[in-house]
């Protein structure tokens, strides 16, 4: 497989409540979709080699962060090879429906931020105004960085 790419799926959030991604409740918004294609990467997310720091392969885990809506969970996967970004996938697991603007955009930003970096170097504070779903993306790549430990 050539050229992998990235798709940040977002579903609705609301201010008033907080809803499951594809639950299918009155207000949410409909899903989002972004593709940051991984420029030669050869990377597929069944290697599970040891290059450097870290083990390359496709990791997945939630991180979990705080809105004005109360607690929102997202999912990031990161293809790694050579201790570096290949690939990143960010979905909404369960957020509040005024943060999805807010997702929306980190999804459209986050793969300029981190595909082509080396893990180690990534400081994502806060991608195309969404500083709140950086603190969601910090605390799965933490997760990830622990499970993909060489």
């Amino acid at each position: 497989m050539t050229g992998l790419s990235a798709i940040g799926v977002l579903a609705g959030c609301a201010s008033t409540g907080t809803a499951d991604a594809g639950s299918g409740t009155a207000g949410s918004a409909p899903a989002a979709t972004t593709t940051t294609p991984a420029a030669g990467s050869g990377a597929t997310s069944g290697t599970a080699t040891t290059s450097g720091a870290y083990k390359d392969g496709s990791y997945t885990e939630q991180g979990t962060y705080s809105s004005p809506g109360g607690k929102e969970v997202i999912s990031v996967n990161l293809v790694i090879a050579s201790d570096a970004v290949k690939a990143v996938t960010v979905k909404t697991v369960k957020a509040d429906p005024t943060a999805t603007q807010y997702q929306n955009k980190f999804i459209g930003g986050i793969g300029d931020a981190v595909v082509g970096k080396k893990i180690d170097d990534l400081n994502v504070t806060n991608v195309a105004g969404s500083s709140l779903t950086s603190q969601g993306f910090a605390d799965a790549l933490g997760k990830i960085k622990t499970d993909a430990k060489a």
